[in-house]
């Protein structure tokens, strides 16, 4: 890999990409598949879409103890990618017998729990395998972090194109092809972890990395793995769980992708281009692609900051990524304004939107999984990052939550803690409001979060 990085991370580089090709797959055509084949209407589908990602996301937590306390980060990944490859197997039965509603729905939430069962055991110790390429404070780190990121979204960008354009025709009969898509790209991550991770994702003495802890040697015991823990280690364990108090925000108004902004592309955005129709599952490639291009422009940034010692500090960076969310919600709320809901509006309102959530990721995503490597003690590094994805969960299902208030023509009006959303413009000005206040209140905490994690965020 460039830039003088291990070899193993560019194992670990396309096995999370094709992991994530397999879950952005069927992500992007999850609500599309239960609205247009299964007859949901979008609060029931935005309901199932919550639970399902706000899992996936909680799973991790027992799947880091899992690995620090039995496992290691080999084997859970395998028997989670495995585990996951079934799961997206059924979700193509389920869809091949779409009109059956007796044989489609179990096959649906069979699916999606083993999909759940399988993502526990591998989201957070692959993310853990990456740290543990590097010494806790190699400065290479944050690069690897943005690299690997970078697998995650050519993922996150070929799925939808992929499985949207193979499941998303219009036919409902189709759907089964996107689910089926799913299945062979998590084969493939499963397949290239299994084959190269002995000989490269080792540690610089050529000793496998990620084995169960009754299996570590004295060498890596003396790298810290049984070290007891220290005043300095717990006030670094609570700036991740403070950190990842405030993801919750960010992802709860970024998933909207998935469900209510989903919906929106398909019913109210303007979608022909040169006499053909864009299929509204792949405006969530939108995302994707922008951060293949522009998270090497925001690693070059921070490294630039950081030559002229100007870098910011971990809890800044997230801020800013607040105000890019804020700042696209902002954007569409402005587009649909005044609209009629019978009007389609320009797709330029959704791409920019997009756009500057790209932006809003690059400053906390990748950030935020650095600094929880360097954080975390290294024998519990695969639960810290499981503490991180639990965020993520409370996130998801919150978003899920949040979508069920899309305004419906011929619905009643929803109504959020008092205030009614009648129409599109307030339904993402709630959005507006929650990344605001999010990234407020981060920024004036910046200063005692950087002293508590001892010059590691």
């Amino acid at each position: 890999m460039a830039g003088g990085h291990p070899k193993g991370l560019r194992v670990l580089f396309f096995t999370e990409m094709w992991e994530r090709f397999s879950y952005y797959g069927m992500r992007a055509i999850l609500v599309l598949y239960m609205t247009n084949a299964l007859g949901f209407d979008v609060a029931r589908a935005s309901n199932v879409y919550g639970n399902f990602t706000g899992l996936a996301y909680l799973m991790p937590l027992a799947g880091g103890y899992i690995a620090d306390r039995w496992w290691g980060n080999r084997r859970s990944i395998l028997v989670g990618g495995l585990v996951m490859a079934l799961g997206q197997f059924l979700m193509f039965l389920g869809a091949s017998f779409h009109s059956d509603a007796a044989v489609a729905i179990p096959l649906l939430w069979g699916g999606l729990g083993v999909i759940v069962c399988g993502t526990g055991l591998f989201k957070a110790n692959i993310a853990s395998m990456v740290g543990s390429l590097y010494a806790p404070d190699d400065r290479r780190k944050d690069s690897a972090f943005t690299i690997f990121y970078m697998g995650i979204n050519i993922g996150a960008f070929l799925a939808p194109l992929v499985a949207g354009g193979l499941g998303d025709t219009g036919n409902p009969a189709d759907f089964r092809w996107g689910f089926l898509a799913a299945a062979i790209g998590m084969a493939a991550a499963t397949v290239i972890f299994h084959l190269f991770k002995d000989r490269y994702v080792v540690d610089a003495q050529g000793r496998p990395l990620g084995l169960p802890p009754k299996q570590r040697t004295a060498a890596h015991a003396d790298a810290g793995h049984d070290a007891p823990l220290g005043r300095e280690d717990w006030e670094r364990v609570a700036v991740i769980f403070i950190l990842s108090f405030f993801v919750i925000f960010f992802w709860m108004a970024f998933e909207q992708a998935g469900a209510s902004l989903t919906v929106f592309a398909d019913r109210q955005t303007e979608r022909g281009l040169l006499g053909w129709t864009v299929p509204a599952s792949w405006f969530q490639s939108v995302n994707a692609v922008a951060i293949v291009l522009f998270a090497p422009v925001f690693a070059w940034g921070w490294q630039k900051l950081g030559s002229r010692k100007l870098d910011p500090s971990t809890p800044v960076k997230m801020s800013l990524g607040f105000v890019f969310l804020g700042l696209g919600y902002l954007v569409i709320a402005f587009g649909v304004k005044g609209v009629d809901p019978t009007v389609k509006v320009s797709m330029m309102w959704l791409v920019g939107l997009y756009l500057l959530h790209t932006f809003g990721e690059l400053c906390l995503s990748p950030i935020g999984l650095a600094a929880v490597s360097r954080l975390s003690p290294p024998r519990f590094a695969s639960l810290m990052m499981g503490v991180w994805y639990l965020a993520s969960s409370a996130a998801n299902k919150l978003a899920g939550v949040l979508s069920g208030f899309y305004p419906e023509a011929g619905k009643p009006t929803p109504v959020l803690l008092g205030y009614r959303v009648e129409g599109l413009h307030e339904f993402f000005v709630i959005f507006v409001v929650l990344s605001a206040a999010a990234g407020v209140i981060l920024f004036a905490l910046a200063r005692p979060i950087s002293r508590w994690s001892h010059g590691r965020a």
